[in-house]
């Protein structure tokens, strides 16, 4: 049924128009012979005084669907050339030509806009008056062979049977405009159920999809947390022995250092491919050091002010770290631009002349964002500094933040050297392996470095968290 509409909606105007006038043709062949009218000839088509009617209406139907205004042009000048006796007006054996407007009106109200179905039905309105006016009036149709000619005037025929007509062509036009409305309405009909099905599906689609991702990313949170603890514990459990027994032979020495550092750098990377798998199983291709510089460019089109700026002489860094760089630097320019807006003046400042990178990052500040007062009890949530410290510090550093004065300043370092690729150990990982580190008061450098780190993110306000 739905194919049938689709076509007859294309191909139903023309179609109808042909049968309309071929079978007129058929239904008037005894009247276009001799003595039919007038003409050149006296057979065929052009002898017949309803052929322009006829070719008209026709016409106007074919285009209906097509070209609507053209439609209603075509019986405008079917009206208006039978009012200036252009066109000979209708006979009694074929006045039913005009229901031809009535078709096409049809199909209008089926195939064209809804402000075109207005203009449509007015005009209908306006040439149903017109044509009860040609039928009746003794200059052109003189009552089309009802009533006798009254050659003293119209009043009295108008007065009489003039709305009796005029109510019957509207009610034929009413009947064809309720066809055409109804189609309409049958198609729109199905549209919105084919919709809804569709908008059904999708949504099921979705929340299986969206079930999925959630249990991925509860098995991937839950895969990084015991990697987490049992690589932060392995690599403070190697430095805690590695400190109180430096009496052991350097062979042991160096395992236990070789141990610490491939659990640091095993506890990076295993963040890295959990954070770049996808639903493929493919892990995605991770930034490096090198994509700063394209990303600061792509800011600067952004409408940011950056200013980048590099301080001694570059180290390797792990890929881990890299990343982590990268991340942080990328979310401090998006916060530059979220809470400062366009044309926010940002320096980047890349230290590497200690013993590790010092990122300094400061944005200004806007208008706004100074005058509001930030209340400690309810600090504003968000996951953009806490992803950062927590980025730094799975890279073996540490991360600061916070507004001074006019801007708002982060300063990162990461370790490099003998430090790379962090540690990983979170404040209840520390305490936990604080006690292998306390047994004979050696020198627990790696352990308290953690201890700091963990006291004072701790420590940090959360109320300037801008992320």
């Amino acid at each position: 049924m739905e194919s049938v509409l689709k076509y007859a909606r294309r191909w139903g105007a023309p179609v109808v128009a042909v049968m309309f006038f071929s079978l007129w043709c058929w239904a008037e062949a005894g009247r276009m012979g001799p003595n039919g009218g007038y003409g050149i000839s006296n057979t065929g088509l052009d002898s017949w005084t309803g052929t322009w009617p006829l070719v008209l209406m026709a016409l106007a139907i074919a285009t209906a669907t097509w070209h609507p205004v053209t439609s209603l042009a075509l019986t405008a000048a079917l009206l208006a050339g039978q009012l200036t006796h252009s066109i000979p007006a209708m006979y009694p054996n074929y006045w039913a030509i005009y229901l031809g407007s009535f078709i096409a009106l049809a199909f209008i109200m089926w195939t064209a806009p809804a402000r075109m179905r207005y203009v449509a039905a007015g005009a209908n309105v306006i040439a149903a008056a017109i044509m009860a006016f040609l039928m009746l009036s003794w200059r052109y149709g003189a009552g089309v062979g009802w009533f006798g000619p009254l050659y003293g005037g119209d009043r009295g025929i108008l007065r009489t049977h003039g709305w009796q007509l005029f109510a019957l062509l509207l009610l034929i036009a009413g009947a064809c405009a309720a066809a055409g409305l109804l189609l309409a309405l049958y198609q729109e009909r199905g549209n919105l159920f084919r919709s809804r099905e569709l908008a059904q599906s999708s949504l099921q689609e979705t929340e299986i999809d969206l079930v999925v991702e959630q249990e991925r990313t509860r098995i991937a949170r839950d895969l990084h947390d015991v990697l987490a603890h049992s690589l932060a514990v392995i690599a403070a459990q190697a430095d805690g022995t590695r400190y109180l027994s430096k009496d052991q032979p350097k062979a042991v020495l160096n395992a236990l250092d070789t141990i610490a550092r491939s659990a640091r750098t095993a506890l990076v990377d295993a963040q890295r491919v959990i954070e770049g798998v996808h639903d493929d199983g493919m892990v995605t291709p991770q930034p490096q050091l090198g994509d700063i510089e394209p990303l600061i460019e792509g800011m600067q089109r952004g409408n940011l002010t950056i200013q980048s700026s590099e301080s001694g002489r570059p180290v390797g860094l792990s890929a881990g770290q890299e990343v982590a760089i990268f991340r942080i630097v990328q979310e401090c320019l998006t916060n530059a631009l979220k809470h400062g807006g366009r044309g926010t003046d940002v320096r980047l400042h890349f230290d590497w002349a200690g013993p590790g990178l010092t990122l300094h990052v400061a944005s200004a500040i806007s208008a706004a964002e100074q005058g509001r007062v930030i209340d400690p009890a309810s600090p504003p949530l968000g996951r953009g500094l806490p992803g950062m410290r927590e980025r730094a510090h799975l890279a073996g550093g540490w991360l600061t933040a916070g507004p001074d004065g006019e801007h708002f300043r982060v300063t990162v370092f990461i370790p490099y050297g003998n430090r790379e690729a962090g540690s990983g150990i979170d404040a209840q990982h520390t305490a936990g392996t604080a006690s292998v580190t306390d047994v004979s008061g050696a020198e627990p450098k790696p352990v308290l470095a953690g201890t700091g780190l963990a006291r004072q993110i701790a420590a940090e306000p959360q109320g300037a968290d801008r992320g």
